[in-house]
């Protein structure tokens, strides 16, 4: 069933051109990315659709009784009402009988009012309904009703307008970077609601493993075209590689990114569950894989930072908190030329009053902070950059450096570091103010890296940057010969950058763990795993023969090994499929009902794969 159909719209602001004569649709059920460099339009696309702003041409026509919600990238709330307030002014008619029933309450004399109120209430299930959005405000951590929403925090904000949309049952809802200010615990969460909810959504989104799980369509704004892909993430890379190759448009250094992404993305393991113990992994496999992963990065950049001293910074018993709240407890630490520590935990846990007590922003309560004579940081901070009025891109970045030297006497010039950050010549000479958010974090990022740190931290540098920056970025910092600090919730980009993580779990804990992220995520579900299942009596791993596992398991072992590649195959088959743009809407439907039903034989035989690998383990 369409939802809506976009028929060739244009936008611009004065001279500038933002788009023109796009034209796609959407229908029920399906889940679809805009994926686009920054300033390309895509929060406008999105205001768009929401009825927020028009288009100077083209039109949206909705289905009749189209319900749309959108969240904004920037919550818009009232800052003085309480979020049981906000929540219960949502667009909902059932939200409507709560809140005329909560205000009776609030007036018992009136028994009138009280015994429509309470009788609305019966009449329209609103009891069931309560129950309900209270379990969801549980689930988003916002147990306070009575909190005003200008006392909330960025990821208090986002979650309660993100409870408010959802509680709006719309028939689309319009996401705009769902996933910035929410922690890694809330990022998992929204994403196995999203997969397992049969909503329609259109995002803009940069966590691309959010993208790879959540959505079934990519829709690509590239040079003034829209680019239509009926697949996952990792299928748009495969696609948009093969058409790229095909109209030979773009320089070979382009096509073989997007093919070591699409690689690399092929790579890493799947999400797991508690149910996912087939992986029990200690700490020195971990560190092996790591130190595998970083023999085989290619250097490609030889930057000839300042020299390193022997000594970077050494930590010794630092303790700080505030009041009652412990931050750190006696850590310890010594970081090295070439650490790359991704740090994570969730919001709230002190991530950032660790990077001030680094950087001498605030002093420890006990113990003390030795930094080397050679050290020389950048820090990226979620601030973002100022600049003076009037000034040009390339301005700004000249205040802070002219080049990066490189090995044998080779450098980037700031010019040069600009066009790499997708800045090219007649764009360095544009006005800052004219710049989108995402591209003036863009601009913010190459004054950092200009001044050729060799302790480099970037605390979450990957807010409101597109994908196709994250990709030079990750290509910047994997050749970083320095010291690499990261805080951030994207869990693609920690992957791909990080081998050692530390785990902020709160009252002052900090765990120091030897992987990436999805290293850490394996690790920690197995654990669970473990603890979950009934305990058996331990036997001798040496004992081999008398633990063998029966041949009757065996067989189904392998029999469910073959029914699996069975249905991949059938899978990947279906997939290809869509491609097909001569497709009916009804044989649309009939693919994505087959699609569904593969993944779920999948699901259902690989988890009883990992059930019976269990017991005869």
């Amino acid at each position: 069933m369409n939802l809506l159909s976009v028929e060739n719209i244009s936008k611009a602001y004065g001279e500038h051109v933002i788009f023109e004569s796009l034209s796609f649709g959407i229908s029920k059920g399906q889940k679809i990315a805009l994926i686009a460099k920054n300033g390309s339009g895509k929060t406008t696309i999105l205001r768009i659709i929401a009825r927020e702003e028009t288009p100077d041409a083209g039109l949206v026509n909705f289905r009749k009784g189209t319900q749309v919600s959108y969240l904004h990238q920037e919550p818009i709330l009232d800052p003085q009402k309480t979020v049981e307030e906000i929540i219960l002014a949502s667009d909902n008619s059932t939200l409507e009988i709560i809140a005329a029933y909560e205000k009776a309450l609030l007036n018992p004399e009136d028994e009138k009012k009280y015994q429509e109120a309470f009788e609305a209430m019966e009449q329209h299930g609103a009891w069931d309904f309560e129950t309900e959005y209270k379990q969801l405000l549980s689930k988003l951590k916002l147990d306070d009703l009575t909190l005003k929403a200008g006392s909330l925090s960025g990821g208090q904000k986002k979650r309660l307008a993100l409870c408010s949309a959802l509680l709006e049952k719309p028939d689309l809802l319009i996401l705009d970077e769902p996933t910035n200010h929410l922690d890694l615990e809330m990022i998992e969460w929204l994403e196995a609601y999203f997969i397992k909810e049969k909503i329609s959504l259109l995002m803009v989104t940069h966590d691309r493993y959010f993208l790879e799980r959540v959505c079934n369509e990519i829709i690509e704004l590239d040079q003034g075209n829209l680019y239509t892909y009926k697949g996952s993430y990792s299928y748009y890379l495969e696609k948009r590689a093969a058409r790229i190759e095909q109209k030979e448009t773009e320089a070979h250094k382009t096509k073989r990114h997007f093919s070591k992404e699409l690689a690399w993305i092929r790579k890493q393991p799947k999400a797991r569950t508690t149910k996912s113990k087939s992986r029990i992994e200690d700490f020195n496999t971990i560190k092996e894989k790591v130190q595998q992963r970083r023999n085989d990065h290619e250097v490609q950049l030889e930057i000839n930072m300042e020299r390193l001293g022997s000594k970077m910074i050494e930590m010794h018993k630092v303790s700080k908190a505030f009041n009652a709240n412990v931050i750190l407890k006696a850590f310890d630490y010594n970081f090295q030329r070439n650490d790359r520590i991704g740090i994570i935990g969730n919001n709230g846990t002190g991530k950032s009053t660790f990077l001030k007590l680094l950087t001498n922003a605030l002093q420890p309560d006990t113990g003390k902070i030795v930094r080397g004579d050679t050290l020389k940081f950048g820090y990226y901070t979620q601030e973002g950059i100022t600049v003076k009025p009037g000034q040009k891109v390339i301005e700004v970045i000249q205040e802070y450096g002219d080049y990066i030297p490189l090995k044998k006497g080779r450098k980037i010039s700031a010019q040069q570091l600009l066009e790499r950050f997708l800045f090219d010549r007649k764009k360095q000479y544009d006005f800052v103010e004219k710049l989108s958010g995402g591209e003036r974090k863009r601009l913010y990022l190459c004054t950092v890296l200009i001044q050729n740190p060799n302790f480099l931290i970037l605390d979450e540098p990957t807010n409101d940057l597109d994908i196709v920056t994250l990709n030079v970025l990750e290509s910047f910092l994997l050749d970083f010969p320095g010291c690499l600090l990261v805080v951030s919730h994207d869990r693609y980009f920690m992957d791909k950058i990080v081998d050692h993580l530390f785990v902020f779990r709160g009252a002052g804990k900090i765990e120091d763990f030897p992987g990436n992220y999805s290293d850490f995520k394996a690790y920690e579900d197995t654990s669970v795993a473990t603890e979950t299942t009934e305990k058996k009596p331990k036997t001798d791993w040496k004992n081999k023969e008398e633990n063998k596992p029966s041949y009757e398991n065996q067989r189904r072992l392998k029999k469910l090994e073959i029914e699996i590649a069975k249905f991949e195959a059938q899978k990947e088959t279906i997939q290809n499929q869509f491609s097909n743009d001569n497709l009916s809407p009804e044989e649309i439907k009939t693919l994505s009902i087959e699609l569904k039903l593969a993944e779920e034989a999948i699901e259902e035989r690989t988890n009883t794969w990992l059930e019976l690998s269990i017991e005869i383990e």
